[in-house]
Parts: C-alpha cells; structure tokens; sequence
C-alpha cells in the first residue's frame, strides 16, 4: 500500500487558476494522493468550479471556512484534516509538473529526509517566464531561513510520521516560513532538489514581490513570532531584504 500524500491548499477567489492547479494535481505521475481546498470565504466562483472537479475525483476534498481567516487558517484547517502520511503544499494559482510528488517520495525515502523542497519556474500571470528559474540550496537550516525563506509553498514536502503535525503560526503574512522554522527547531536541514518541480506565478497585485511593504512583517515576525531580540532581528532583517532583492532582481 502506498503512502497517501496530503495536499494542502488555500483557496480565496481563486476561479481565474484554481482548475489549472487541480488539474496538475490530477496530472501527477504519483497517484496516491488527497487534496484539500479550503475556502477562505470567496465572493467569486472558486466554490463551483471545485465542487465540481470533486463530484468526478473523491480524492479532491472541498471545505469552506465558516468566517475569513486568512491562509494560515485555512492552511492549518487542511492540516488538521488531512489523513496522508506526508503534507504537500500547492497554492491556488500555482503549478506543479506531473513528476514532482514521485521524485519528491523518491528522494526523501532513499535519503531518509523527513523534510524537502525543489526549486521552481517563475511566470506572470498567463504563464510566461518573465524571471529565471528560482534555484534552491542544497540544505536549509533554521538560521537560514531567518535570512531569506527559500522553501516555498508550492514544493515543500513533509513525513509527518517522522516530524507529526506542525501548524502556522496565526498571523496574515509570512506564516509558511514559521512553519518551516518550527520543523527546523528539530532537524538539522531541510534539503533542497535543484531541478524545477514547479511553476510560481508572480501576480501583479501580489504583496510578496513589494519588499518594502514587507518590512514591516518581516520586523513583526522576528520579534514576537520567533521572540529574537532587537539585535538579532536587525541583522536578519538586513540579510532578508538584501536576498529578497537578489531574488527578484532577474
């Protein structure tokens, strides 16, 4: 019997991609898998056109928040229910090629790494590659993620039989990255495949690419998520926004 494999997603009025990120999903080469949606109250027609791709597929699994939340609620909420023995994490507008759960398992079972992540594609909105590839490192630890998050929510996979259950920390902006940090407080690395498993869209309103509007969650999250002093979160915050440049520079 092969391990079930637990798709995260948050879905908020979404419909113009979320058929496209389902159906990359239904794509994979490895096809034990769930894949939880929850909806973080959309006004659009996300609710339809998921319901509608689950009535044809039962591994695809519709939940609606009761109130909106933001992601890490509904993040931690398909977490909570999730049933597979690994935790995947796919965004609503993003994509995944049809290889990168098998060569994912692959690697974390031959290596016995407990925690991965790839590099991915970056496109605009209609799917043309306006930056280059975003290449990972070979091994993250908790310190360097503090400078720069390079384990996206689009590639990273975790053995929730080695590490159990973590959920985000409850804040609207950068909770992915505390929850990496929360695996990385027990392990030593998390380890990186540098060949592209995914496609990221970088959306033109999107708040992740204006770095300056960022600083201030940046700041936040270092002093009352991780509690580091005044310090120590300045020189992190100085290392982020210079990797945050470079990142996006090309």
């Amino acid at each position: 019997m092969e391990d079930i494999v637990s798709i995260i997603t948050p879905v908020y009025n979404a419909e113009k991609f979320i058929q496209d990120t389902i159906t990359s999903v239904q794509n994979q080469s490895y096809q034990h898998w769930e894949h939880l949606l929850v909806d973080d109250c959309s006004s659009d027609n996300s609710q339809n056109i998921i319901e509608e791709l689950a009535r044809k597929d039962p591994r695809i699994k519709y939940f609606k928040l009761d109130k909106n939340g933001g992601p890490a609620v509904a993040r931690n909420k398909a977490i909570e229910l999730a049933e597979g023995r690994y935790l995947a994490f796919l965004d609503a507008d993003d994509l995944w090629f049809e290889f990168h759960l098998k060569a994912s398992l692959d690697v974390m079972k031959i290596n016995n790494h407990a925690f991965v992540f790839a590099s991915y594609k970056r496109s605009n909105e209609n799917l043309e590659f306006v930056y280059s590839d975003f290449v990972v490192p070979e091994n993250v630890s908790y310190t360097d993620i503090l400078k720069s998050n390079s384990i996206s929510c689009l590639t990273a996979v975790v053995d929730t039989h080695v590490l159990g259950k973590k959920y985000m920390p409850l804040i609207r902006k950068r909770q992915d990255m505390g929850l990496w940090l929360k695996y990385l407080k027990e392990i030593k690395y998390a380890y990186g495949i540098q060949k592209p498993h995914a496609i990221y869209r970088i959306r033109e309103n999107s708040l992740s690419r204006n770095k300056y509007r960022l600083i201030k969650y940046q700041w936040e999250f270092y002093r009352k998520v991780e509690r580091l002093s005044v310090f120590s979160s300045l020189y992190y915050l100085v290392l982020w926004t210079y990797f945050g440049y470079k990142k996006y520079k090309n």
